[in-house]
């Protein structure tokens, strides 16, 4: 069904994403995950340091990594080297290990930001008692990307939650563990997650005698 000529509704309207990169972001590579670390330390962003290792390990949604409490990650005043946490999603729980690198980090910037085992991890700056906001959190995304050199439109907190995710897929192929360490339902969610295509699949396949 066509429109009259002056239907004001036939008027050219810019989409709201024209000229934005849109679709998955991508996952960091091990060098890049370097950059990002040595450049907070040199900034010595000792919370942010500890959120983007956090970030990694958890392979969380950005909703859940700045709604962790000091008590999902400690105990006996020492950080987990295991974690859970419910995500909030699909109210399934999802366990990640928290790597050296990362308890350090974590251990140095709790130590600063004391608190509650009941607090938040990574607070508010305008209400203290609340946590972090997704919109702060990918707009620190923003910034770490951009000061090692990367563009923005490709990389996002998305990319943080795919950056172990695809390394552990690329070294094994095991796409049951990554779906697991992810908190996917389905399996079919992880391979599209990935961009796991018919080519991998067939390579996989191949290499795998019965």
């Amino acid at each position: 069904m066509g429109k009259a000529e002056f239907d004001p509704s036939a008027v050219d309207r810019r989409v709201w994403n024209a000229g934005l990169k849109v679709g998955a972001k991508r996952a960091l590579k091990p060098r890049q995950v370097w950059a990002i670390r040595f450049y907070l330390d040199q900034h010595r962003r000792m919370r942010d340091r500890a959120l983007f290792d956090l970030a990694i390990d958890s392979k969380l949604r950005g909703c859940d990594v700045v709604k962790m409490r000091i008590g999902d990650l400690v105990l006996g005043g020492q950080i987990r080297a295991r974690a859970i946490v419910i995500q909030a999603k699909t109210g399934k729980p999802v366990q990640f290990e928290i790597m050296a690198d990362a308890r350090g980090s974590l251990l140095a910037w709790l130590e600063r930001r004391g608190g509650t085992l009941a607090d938040y991890v990574f607070p508010s700056r305008i209400d203290h008692a609340s946590h972090l906001s997704t919109r702060q959190y990918a707009r620190l995304v923003d910034e770490w990307v951009v000061g090692v050199g990367l563009r923005r439109e490709e990389y996002g907190t998305h990319s943080l939650r795919r950056t172990k995710a695809s390394i552990i897929y690329k070294a094994t192929g095991n796409l049951r563990a990554v779906q697991i360490l992810l908190g996917h339902t389905k399996i079919e969610n992880t391979v599209r997650y990935l961009g796991v295509d018919v080519d991998d699949a067939l390579t996989l396949s191949e290499a795998t005698e019965i």
